[in-house]
C-alpha cells in the first residue's frame, strides 16, 4: 500500500514508484544501466537519410523517454554512460558505430543534456498531461538539435544552412511522431498507476 499516493505525489518521476526502500542504490544502478542499454538498442533502429550523415534512429526517443521516466540525475547518468562507453569503443551508437570522430556525436551530447532537462521537467509534472508532455518533448528535441546541428557543421565543414538541411529538416516529421507517441504513453501511464493506487 506504500505506492498508493506515489502516482500523484509532486516531484515524483515514474522510476520513483518502484519499490526499493532497502536497495535504492542497486535499483538506481540498474535503472542507469538499463537506460544506457535501451538507448544503445534503440540506436540500432536506424534508417539512412539520403544526403545526410545522420540517420533517423530510435535513440532520441529513448533518450527523452529515459530522462522523463528516470528524472534528471538518473537520466543524465544513463546518457553519460551511453556516451562514454560508445566513445570508448562499444558499437552501440547509430548503425553500430562508436568512437569520437563521428559527425553525429553532437547529437549524443545533445541527448545527454536533453535527458537531464526533460527529467527535471518531469519532476515538475512535465509528463503528466498531453500538453505538458508535448512541451517537454519539443524542448528536449530542440536541445538535441541545438548541440547536434552546429557540431555536424563543425565536424564536416558544412555551412550552417547545409547542416540544418542535412541534420534537422529531414527529422522533423519523425520527431513529431515520437512526441505524439510520448504524449500518449507517459500521461496514460500516470493515469493507470493512479487508478491502481
Amino acid at each position: 500500500m506504500s505506492t498508493a499516493a506515489a502516482p500523484v505525489r509532486p516531484g515524483a518521476v515514474l522510476a520513483d514508484l518502484l519499490p526499493a526502500a532497502r536497495h535504492r542504490y542497486a535499483v538506481d544502478a540498474a535503472l542507469v544501466l538499463g537506460g544506457a542499454a535501451l538507448t544503445g538498442i534503440a540506436a540500432q533502429i536506424a534508417v539512412p537519410v539520403p544526403g545526410s550523415p545522420v540517420p533517423v534512429t530510435g535513440q532520441t526517443f529513448a533518450a527523452l523517454l529515459i530522462g522523463t521516466a528516470l528524472g534528471a540525475r538518473r537520466g543524465f547518468l544513463s546518457l553519460a554512460l551511453y556516451a562514454l562507453v560508445g566513445m570508448a569503443g562499444m558499437p552501440w551508437f547509430a548503425e553500430a558505430s562508436s568512437g569520437w570522430s563521428m559527425p553525429s556525436l553532437g547529437y549524443v551530447f545533445g541527448m545527454l543534456l536533453a535527458a537531464t532537462v526533460v527529467g527535471a521537467l518531469a519532476r515538475r509534472g512535465g509528463d503528466r498531461s498531453v500538453l505538458r508532455t508535448a512541451g517537454t518533448m519539443v524542448l528536449g528535441s530542440a536541445i538535441i538539435y541545438a548541440i547536434g546541428v552546429p557540431y555536424l557543421a563543425l565536424s564536416t565543414g558544412m555551412p550552417m544552412s547545409a547542416a540544418v538541411a542535412a541534420g534537422l529538416t529531414p527529422f522533423l516529421i519523425g520527431d513529431a511522431l515520437k512526441a505524439a507517441l510520448a504524449m500518449g504513453l507517459l500521461p496514460t501511464t500516470w493515469k493507470l498507476l493512479g487508478r491502481r493506487g
